[in-house]
């Protein structure tokens, strides 16, 4: 697939079935993220403040859901039943879309952001 140039051109270029997770896993982050800015990073739809704050795409069996390392730590017991990675979930597609749980977890990137942000603006300050 040749890189995408925006996150309607990345999920129409997939069937319609896969389409439909994306979808859904595009509206969950940004109704979680309204103020994020919608991009293509790395050739798949990212979500953006200050930093990138998720990134999704799809694989050949799931949805890979990448929030962070961070974000997988904090979430652990609740993504038990997924197989993650250092920064990375899976979401297969026979199972529904776990959204609460995208949206709780862009949430919390929004935080994590904002306090990196926060904390590169204080040193900037004090140098």
């Amino acid at each position: 697939m040749q890189k995408p140039e925006s996150t309607d051109q990345y999920i129409d270029s997939f069937p319609a079935d896969i389409q439909e997770l994306l979808t859904q896993m595009r509206r969950a982050v940004q109704n979680a993220a309204p103020d994020a800015q919608e991009v293509i990073s790395y050739g798949m739809p990212a979500y953006k403040q200050h930093s990138v704050l998720v990134y999704f795409a799809a694989q050949s069996k799931h949805i890979g859901f990448y929030p962070g390392a961070q974000a997988i730590v904090v979430f652990a017991d609740e993504l038990k039943h997924y197989k993650t990675s250092k920064g990375a979930i899976q979401l297969p597609f026979d199972k529904p879309l776990p959204l609460n749980l995208v949206a709780r977890i862009t949430q919390f990137r929004i935080g994590e952001d904002q306090q990196l942000f926060e904390a590169r603006q204080a040193k900037k300050k004090g140098e």
